[in-house]
C-alpha cells in the first residue's frame, strides 16, 4: 500500500483528497501545517508528500528544504494558487518532484500522483532522483501560468545545479534571452560574468573576432590585441543567440570549445583554455539545417543537451492577461506612478490577436496604448487597428464616446455615422442593442458594479437597469481590472 501525506491548512482540500484517494491501494494521512508534517514524516515514512506553498506557520518551500534534510529521496509535490515563474523555479531547484496550480483537474492530479508513486517505487530499487525549485515575483520577466510556461520554469530549475549546455528554441520575441538569464541567475555561476552575443547581428567576418578575440595585425585594422567574449566570460556563462546563423568556420571553433575548452584568437596560434557554460538559442529548425548541411551535426548534438522549447504567444493566450499586468506594473514603476488598468474588452481583443511578434510585440502594444490612453484605463480604442478584431469595433466606438471624446453634437454625429458604417459591413450587427449593451457594461465597470450609480450615469432608473442586465445577460463582474 502506498503512503501519501497531504500537508495543507485548508479543510476543504483535505476533504477533497480523502474523497479522491479513497482507495485500498493508497493510505492518506493529513497534516495542517509544515511543522506537523515534519513530525509525521519520520514515523510514517510516506512514499509521497503533496503540500501547499502558502500555509500558516512555515511555508511549503521552507518545509521542502527541511524535508530534503530528513530524506533527500522523498518525493514532494507542491501546489499553489499563485503560479509565478519564481515559485515554480524555486520549487524545482529545491528538489520538488512536480508543481501544480490550484484549482487542479482531478484526472490530471491522479495521473501525476500515480506517476510520482510509481517513481517512488522505482527509486527504492534504483536510486535516481531529479530535483525541483521556487520563489515569489516575476523577477526575471518570465511570466506565464500556461502549462507550456510551467514546463519552462521546471526545466530552468532542473538546470540550476548543472553546467549542462542548453538550447533554447522558439520564434522571435518569445523571450529566449530572458530564459537564458534566468538559467544563469539560478546557477552556481551567477557570481561570474554573463555575456550575450547575437550571432545574426554581427557581420560574419567580425563574429569570430568578437567571440574569440584577435592578435595585433591579424587583419587590416587590427591595431591592437583584442580579448574575445569567451575569454571575458571565463568561469561565467555565454549566451549565443541565433546560433543557426553562424558560419561553418565559426561553428567549428564553437565545437572545439565545447569539446576541449580551448581555442585560439584570430591570427594567433597559442591555445587558450577557458571554463565557460554555453547557452544557445535559435528561431530556426536546426534539425532541418543539419539535414541541409547548413549546420554541423556534431555541434547540434553538443548544444542540444537540454532543450527548452518556448511556445509562441498565440498558443498560450491564457498568459496574455498576466503579461499585460506585468508590463503595466513595470511601466508604472519606471514612471513613478500607479499602473494603469485595462478594460476586459481590450484584453479580449489582445487574446484574439495572432501575435506574429510574440511577447515582444505585446509589450510594444501595451507601451503604445499606455501612452495614447486618455484616462487611467486602457480601452480597445487605444489599441492599434490591427489588434482590434472587426467584430469588436462597435464596442470601440461606444468606449470612445464614453471615455470622453463624445462631447458635443458633432462628435456624437460622427460616432453615429461610424456605427452605421460598421453595421453595413456586418449585416448581423444590430446597432441599438449593441450600443445599449456596451453602455450598460461600461457603466457597471465605471461604478464598480454599483447599480444605483450606474443607473444615474446612464440616465435611467435602477429598475430599468436591472431589466436591461437581465435582458442582455450581463453578469455582475468588474470588467476593468
Amino acid at each position: 500500500m502506498a503512503k501519501l501525506l497531504l500537508i495543507d491548512d485548508e479543510e476543504d482540500v483535505q476533504y477533497s483528497f480523502r474523497r479522491i484517494f479513497d482507495s485500498p491501494e493508497i493510505e492518506l494521512t493529513t497534516a495542517a501545517s509544515g511543522e506537523d508534517g515534519l513530525k509525521i514524516i519520520p514515523k510514517l515514512k510516506p512514499d509521497l508528500v503533496i503540500m501547499d506553498v502558502r500555509m500558516g506557520g512555515i511555508s511549503g518551500l521552507e518545509t521542502l528544504r527541511r524535508i530534503r534534510q530528513i530524506d533527500s529521496k522523498l518525493l514532494v509535490i507542491l501546489m499553489t494558487a499563485y503560479g509565478t515563474s519564481q515559485t515554480a523555479i524555486e520549487a524545482m531547484k529545491l528538489g520538488a518532484y512536480d508543481y501544480l496550480l490550484k484549482p487542479f483537474d482531478v484526472p490530471k492530479l491522479k495521473e501525476i500522483i500515480n506517476g510520482a508513486l510509481k517513481t517512488a517505487r522505482d527509486m527504492k530499487q534504483v536510486v535516481s532522483y531529479q530535483p525541483l525549485l521556487e520563489s515569489e515575483d516575476y523577477e526575471h520577466g518570465i511570466v506565464g501560468r500556461s502549462e507550456a510556461m510551467q514546463k519552462v520554469f521546471k526545466l530552468i530549475g532542473q538546470l540550476a545545479g548543472s553546467d549542462a549546455t542548453a538550447l533554447i528554441t522558439g520564434e522571435s520575441g518569445t523571450g529566449k534571452e530572458l530564459v537564458a538569464r534566468a538559467i544563469y541567475h539560478h546557477s552556481e555561476r551567477n557570481g561570474k560574468p554573463f555575456l550575450a552575443v547575437n550571432c545574426a547581428a554581427i557581420p560574419e567576418q567580425l563574429l569570430e573576432s568578437e567571440l574569440f578575440g584577435h592578435e595585433r595585425g591579424a587583419f587590416t585594422g587590427a591595431a591592437m590585441q583584442r580579448i574575445g567574449r569567451f575569454e571575458q566570460c571565463h568561469q561565467g556563462t555565454i549566451f549565443l543567440d541565433e546560433i543557426g546563423d553562424m558560419t561553418p568556420a565559426t561553428q567549428t571553433k564553437i565545437l572545439r570549445v565545447l569539446q576541449s575548452g580551448t581555442f585560439e584568437r584570430v591570427g594567433g596560434n597559442q591555445p587558450i583554455k577557458v571554463d565557460v557554460r554555453v547557452i544557445a538559442a535559435t528561431n530556426k529548425q536546426l534539425e532541418q539545417a543539419v539535414a541541409a548541411r547548413q549546420f554541423r551535426e556534431d555541434l547540434f548534438y553538443r548544444l542540444n543537451v537540454v532543450r527548452i522549447p518556448l511556445a509562441p504567444l498565440r498558443e498560450r493566450p491564457e498568459d496574455i492577461r498576466l503579461l499585460v499586468n506585468y508590463f503595466l506594473k513595470k511601466m508604472g514603476e519606471a514612471e513613478g506612478r500607479p499602473p494603469k488598468s485595462i478594460a476586459t474588452a481590450a484584453i479580449k481583443a489582445l487574446e484574439k490577436y495572432h501575435w506574429p511578434g510574440n511577447v515582444r510585440e505585446l509589450e510594444n502594444v501595451i507601451r503604445r496604448a499606455g501612452v495614447v490612453a486618455k484616462g487611467d484605463a486602457i480601452l480597445p480604442a487605444d489599441m492599434p487597428p490591427e489588434i482590434v478584431a472587426p467584430e469588436t469595433q462597435s464596442d470601440v466606438a461606444v468606449q470612445l464616446a464614453v471615455a470622453g471624446g463624445g462631447e458635443g453634437q458633432t462628435e456624437m454625429g460622427s460616432l453615429a455615422k461610424m456605427l452605421f458604417r460598421w453595421a453595413r459591413q456586418n449585416p448581423k450587427l444590430k446597432v441599438l442593442p449593441a450600443v445599449e449593451r456596451e453602455l450598460i457594461i461600461y457603466a457597471m465597470q465605471e461604478t464598480k458594479g454599483n447599480q444605483v450609480h450606474a443607473a444615474k450615469l446612464l440616465g435611467i432608473t435602477r429598475a430599468t437597469l436591472r431589466k436591461r442586465l437581465e435582458k442582455f445577460n450581463i453578469k455582475l463582474e468588474l470588467n476593468i481590472q
